[in-house]
């Protein structure tokens, strides 16, 4: 026989890096949690004469031990549970669980129909053919017992385990789309960073690096000529050559945030006043110029004293966002603070509900500045959180160190820890302790509520079987006692006696007292009643049994009355 195909195993989340320790105390509960279910099944209809406790305890035993195996053999695991279920009811219990656990993992569903149908019909036809000899009694009642048994015991967790292990195949590779429609999004971004950055190095080292080389080169020369013609104009051009190395320096260093990921222009790329407040206050000024309502909180020292990187983010932040507000909501109101302490720099930058006039349907961003910022802060260590308001408005909110060191990246806010794959992970990787819970109690109360409706089945079958007494009573014979013979049902009736007087055939000699029967009146024909004698001697023994005929007598009808 042939395995059914399953579905790759889950990755079981809470199991320790080992696995043997929990999955051994995870399968010893669950094969005991069976075995009880089975023991209370068959405690609940051993009243009603369940034969043969010891193949049921027996049989119970044996399908325990066949459950243990239900994930290496389980197309076999699942008959033979299924056949020993119609000789025993109370390996009902133990064959739901493993008709929950193979439909569950088994993904081609016409296999698991079939395998589903087969278990069904093995625990109709063995209870049918063994209910004479193990069952109720009768091939009818075994035939009802199978039926009763069979959705409880196959189809119904059956088609449980089916919905469940579609949900959750369903659910892993939607995951598993979402994590690479994920990793393709920031692929894309990346690429798009990477390629317009290219874009721009190639430009400025093309139309501004090979001008900037001319004029030094020509500097120099005119410095050597000027050497003694006209020393006061040889110093303006030593000057020219020393500006022009300059700012080729400076391209150099502007060109370097154009590489990859992670690095910075560095300090000497930055001036003494970037990030700092009157840096900050002019920014706000030439957005006031331009037409903007904006109003600038400042709390703490000033931030010339702090790393440049540190003040180069704040004037990313503040320059950033006032540009999107120029270009989304040059109508509303803009407040930018600035705290300053110890620790931290926290930039916000938040700005009211523009009027529905002023927002144009054609001003949509593509997101990438404040990709660009959120990036430059969490690589000093710092968050940043950018959303709409409740009320309409936008808000822009940065916390940089103060003295940013080595510390590693920190999370975003509101998002969960992800493992290698992308995927959630809680404690360590685990599944949610409360969602794991939840599954437990649901399938404890599933598995309760099948041996509940599967007892009573059985209790109802064997309710109904009709109980044959322990021997039939025995025929008034010749020699018996006279309280032998009334306990057969054989009464003196006085109307009986009263038709035989003076029709009767002589007593037998030593005849003490006669019974004559009611039961025993017949009526052969019209006009013939039939009787039945009982004589009885002085010791109360029966000596005969006489049967005779005496005529009977029947009223006319009253409407045939002459």
């Amino acid at each position: 026989m042939s395995r059914t195909r399953l579905s790759p195993p889950f990755p079981d989340h809470g199991r320790p890096p080992g696995g043997l320790p929990g999955g051994a105390v995870r399968a010893a509960a669950e094969t005991a949690g069976v075995v009880l279910a089975g023991l209370g099944a068959w405690a609940a209809v051993a009243g009603l004469g369940l034969p043969h406790p010891c193949l049921q305890v027996s049989a119970l035993a044996a399908g325990a031990g066949l459950f243990t195996l239900r994930r290496r053999f389980p197309v076999s695991v699942l008959l033979v549970l299924a056949a020993l279920t119609g000789l025993a009811p109370c390996v009902g219990p133990v064959t739901a669980a493993t008709a929950y656990a193979v439909a569950r993992r088994t993904v081609r569903a016409r296999r698991r129909g079939r395998l589903l149908v087969a278990a069904a019909v093995l625990v109709v036809v063995c209870a049918t053919v063994s209910a004479p000899w193990l069952g109720p009694g009768s091939v009818p009642y075994g035939l009802a017992l199978g039926l009763i048994l069979t959705p409880t015991t196959v189809l119904v967790p059956g088609l449980v385990g089916t919905s469940y292990g579609q949900q959750r195949r369903l659910v892993q590779a939607l995951r598993e789309r979402g994590d690479a429609a994920e990793r393709a999004r920031r692929f894309a971004d990346s690429e798009a960073r990477i390629h317009e950055r290219s874009r721009i190095a190639a430009e400025m080292h093309d139309l501004v690096g090979h001008r900037l080389s001319l004029i030094s080169l020509h500097a120099g020369g005119l410095e050597l000529a000027l050497e003694r013609a006209d020393p006061e104009l040889r110093e303006e051009a030593v000057l020219v050559r020393r500006t022009t190395r300059d700012a080729m320096r400076e391209l150099r260093q502007t060109l370097g945030v154009l590489g990859p990921l992670g690095r910075d222009t560095g300090p000497e790329a930055l001036t003494d006043a970037t990030g700092t407040r009157a840096d900050v206050e002019t920014l706000v000024a030439e957005s006031r110029d331009g037409g903007i309502a904006v109003r600038l909180d400042w709390t703490g020292p000033d931030l010339d004293a702090r790393p440049a990187p540190v003040r180069r983010a704040v004037h990313r932040v503040v320059r950033e966002s006032l540009t999107n507000v120029h270009r989304y909501a040059s109508a509303a109101h803009v407040t930018v603070t600035v705290v300053h302490d110890d620790e931290t720099v926290r930039i916000t930058v938040r700005n009211g509900a523009p009027p529905a006039s002023s927002v144009s349907a054609g001003n949509v961003g593509t997101g990438r500045g404040l990709t660009g910022l959120r990036e430059r802060v969490e690589l000093l260590g710092g968050t940043f959180d950018a959303a709409p308001l409740p009320s309409g408005g936008f808000q822009v909110d940065a916390t940089v160190p103060a003295e940013p060191g080595d510390a590693p990246v920190p999370k975003r806010p509101g998002t969960a820890d992800t493992g290698p794959d992308g995927g959630e992970a809680v404690a360590g990787g685990s599944v949610a302790p409360e969602r794991r819970t939840a599954q437990v109690l649901t399938l404890a109360l599933g598995m309760v509520t099948l041996s509940v409706l599967m007892a009573l089945g059985i209790a109802f079958v064997y309710a109904t079987v009709p109980h044959q007494e322990a021997g039939a009573r025995p025929l008034p014979r010749v020699g018996m006692t006279y309280s032998d013979v009334t306990a057969a049902g054989v009464l003196d009736n006085k109307a009986v006696r009263a038709a035989a007087t003076g029709h009767e055939p002589p007593r037998p000699a030593g005849t003490v007292g006669c019974v004559y029967p009611f039961n025993g009146a017949t009526e052969t024909r019209p006009g013939a009643l039939k009787i039945a004698r009982y004589c009885f001697d002085a010791s109360q023994r029966l000596i005969s049994i006489d049967r005779f005929t005496v005529p009977s007598v029947r009223d006319a009808v009253p409407w045939e009355t002459p």
